[in-house]
């Protein structure tokens, strides 16, 4: 069965939805066989003997609770599976909240939003998680008929003049941006694509004139509006530079027109931001579009490399200052002011998973200090990053505004009032350049008392695999240093990120691969960032990065950390294991 099916089939169920028949209608829809349904209906595969339980040996434990906290009950039953049930289950038909024992996964929903969340039973299905690296069908979807859209606008615009690109680039980011907000309330439902559908020529001829009039009331605020149709003062005002500039808006014919339609008719609610942006440029690369949904760096290794970092730390600092509301406000204060820079930041897969991690405990600590009054002080303005590439600098904006509006609605569930998304702020500190080239402080500026964590996965290349630019930079870094040739190309950032945390209260950690900790590159590399004072904090002896392109010969990695020479404890990391040093 595939996934169009089981969305259908899902969307049926909560249609036309029976308290009775529920939990067996949910395993019909994910393809299981229906005769065992049917033994499982009258009791012959039941493990359990409890009314409003089921249990199904390892597929799952279902428990309808009407009395206590499903959450409790959802805890409580976990720790008990006796039968390997893949999949724990606890609904009062209005919340349905749902544990993973494989992959520990969670669910918490609304009952009604199940079909949004069809990817999380897909093991039921046949289609296991694993082989999916954390896929989600929803961004697959999306970005398979984004890279139809602009199939049909390359067609339309055939015209590869460096301005018509970036142009084009910028219009794709706004597009997104507009396909987002109808579907979480920063527009109306559905307002921007039934304003293109009931505004403009079936065959596409206006549409460009209608969306630059519209991207120009989007820039404008509503008192300076004058004499605007209703249909396009509407629409709010946005701001953050994503409207600003006046560019070239691409010309549309019939099938251009209707691909933007289609793409609007998707839920953009249950795009990922962390990883859209990767997907995103698979669809202007079409050479990677085998791959799509597995072009970006997966949230369990981004987790490796921040957690050791700094996040742990605070969490420590958090679980020490629970009770203490005066250690709680100075880690309130401490996360307002943290600055987190990615100089190799690609659609900024690494920042926007800081940045939920960073909202997220701040939630935690405002929950727990009940004399503080819960309104988010993290500010996209804390994050920087260098990107070589023109469309993933302007989708790591685009992401960073998707993922502060995603966490302000989760911040009001949690407390019932949060920041007003509109208008966008500026979203970070992205700058278009090389990396190699660019001063880093002049893109994250380091003053004293400062706290800087550097990060992300930049560009292996061995000295083979160089080409004429490349070398250059490596010359234009390593100026003054015998062999620097056979450096890796990422040796530049070690280099560089080692120049900038010297002396100040800065971290970096960089994947990498592990070729810098073999043979002749340690002698060339390592004892440079030793003399200046600095040690490894922590490290991830090599291992498989899993989730490149399909196709694609996996890379040998390792993860390292490195800070200023300390007594803390450094740490490596074999296999999963943690070790002491």
């Amino acid at each position: 069965m595939n996934i169009a099916q089981i969305e259908n089939n899902l969307q049926k169920l909560i249609n036309s939805f029976s308290k009775e028949t529920f939990i067996y209608d949910l395993l019909l829809a994910y393809g299981l066989p229906k005769a065992s349904i049917t033994r499982l209906q009258n009791g012959n595969l039941n493990l359990s003997k409890v009314d409003g339980e089921i249990s199904w040996k390892k597929k799952l434990f279902f428990k309808e609770e009407l009395k206590q906290d499903l959450h409790v009950t959802i805890s409580v039953l976990a720790k008990e599976i006796k039968y390997d049930q893949r999949f724990v289950i606890v609904t009062d038909y209005k919340t349905f909240l749902a544990i993973d024992t494989k992959t520990q996964d969670k669910l918490d929903i609304e009952l009604k939003d199940l079909p949004k969340h069809l990817d999380f039973f897909l093991p039921w299905a046949g289609m296991e998680k694993a082989q999916h690296q954390n896929e989600n069908p929803a961004d697959v979807k999306a970005a398979e008929k984004m890279a139809k859209l602009f199939d049909e606008i390359k067609k339309d615009n055939p015209n590869d003049s460096p301005d018509f690109i970036h142009g084009l680039n910028v219009f794709l980011c706004r597009l997104l941006f507009c396909f987002f907000a109808e579907d979480t309330n920063i527009f109306e439902k559905g307002q921007f694509t039934y304003a293109i559908t009931s505004h403009t020529q079936a065959e596409g001829s206006d549409l460009n004139t209608y969306l630059d009039k519209l991207f120009d009331v989007l820039n404008t605020p509503e008192k300076d509006r004058q004499n605007l149709p209703v249909y396009l003062n509407a629409f709010p005002y946005v701001n953050g530079g994503l409207f600003r500039q006046r560019l070239q808006t691409p010309t549309f014919t019939r099938r251009s027109r209707q691909a933007i339609i289609d793409n609007g008719e998707l839920d953009w609610s249950v795009i990922n931001p962390d990883i859209f942006g990767s997907m995103m440029q698979a669809v202007i690369k079409p050479e990677h579009r085998g791959g799509l949904g597995i072009h970006y760096t997966s949230v369990p290794n981004i987790m490796k490399v921040i957690e050791p970092l700094f996040l742990n730390d605070l969490k420590e600092a958090f679980e020490k200052a629970k009770g203490n509301q005066k250690k709680l406000n100075e880690l309130l204060r401490r996360l307002r002011t943290i600055k987190i820079f990615d100089p190799a930041c690609g659609s900024g897969n690494f920042l926007i998973i800081v940045y939920k991690e960073l909202r997220r405990l701040e939630m935690q600590i405002f929950k727990e200090n009940k004399s503080a009054l819960p309104m988010s002080t993290i500010s996209l303005e804390q994050f920087y990053g260098i990107e070589l590439d023109d469309f993933a600098h302007e989708i790591t904006q685009l992401s960073l505004w998707l993922a502060e509006h995603q966490m302000n609605v989760e911040f009001y569930k949690m407390f019932g009032r949060t920041n007003p998304t509109l208008p966008l702020k500026e979203a970070g500190n992205i700058v278009q350049g090389n990396a190699c080239r660019i001063e880093w402080e002049t893109v994250c500026p380091k003053k004293e008392g400062d706290e800087i964590y550097i990060l992300g996965n930049p560009p292996y290349l061995g000295s083979s695999m160089q080409d004429k630019n490349q070398k250059s930079d490596l010359a234009n870094v390593f100026k003054g240093f015998k062999n620097y040739k056979n450096l890796d190309y990422i040796a530049s950032w070690f280099k560089k990120g080692a120049d900038f945390i010297s002396k100040s209260n800065s971290k970096f950690s960089f994947v990498s691969t592990n070729s810098i900790c073999q043979g002749e590159q340690v002698d060339l590399l390592w004892p440079y960032i030793f003399k200046q004072n600095l040690e490894i904090s922590f490290a991830y002896k090599s291992f498989k990065w899993t989730n490149n392109a399909k196709g694609k010969a996996a890379v040998i990695v390792v993860i390292v950390g490195v800070r200023n020479c300390s007594n803390a404890i450094k740490h490596l990391f074999i296999d999963g294991l943690k070790l002491l040093c």
